[in-house]
């Protein structure tokens, strides 16, 4: 069993940083990050294969970035200039060619 978990949310002022980490237990070529806040649908915010093509919601785009380090089979999402309309709680998603995964999600909490 595929097992994701990520790590680094908290609560943060608006304009500040910050930066999410999702550890997969098995190496899978794609991996990114999705986002829900109470109410709503739950969205992509930016994914990243192995070989470093990398896609962001237009809403981030320009404030956050998606790495990976691939020998620790490890996504990372640095976030700034955050608003508090980034609140959510963020969820890490890895693929295989057949299956997908989410992990257990981090909450997010930007303050105004």
């Amino acid at each position: 069993q595929v097992q994701l978990v990520e790590s680094g949310g908290g609560l943060v002022q608006a304009g500040g940083s910050l930066r999410l980490s999702c550890v997969a237990s098995i190496s899978l070529n794609l991996m990114g990050w999705y986002r829900q806040a109470p109410g709503k649908q739950r969205e992509l915010v930016a994914t990243t294969t192995r070989s470093g093509s990398t896609q962001y919601a237009d809403s981030v785009k320009g404030r956050f970035t998606i790495s990976r380090d691939n020998a620790k089979n490890t996504v990372y999402l640095q976030m700034g200039s955050l608003k508090p309309e980034d609140t959510a709680v963020y969820y890490c998603k890895a693929e295989s060619s057949s299956l997908g995964y989410w992990g257990q999600g981090t909450q997010v909490t930007v303050s105004s």
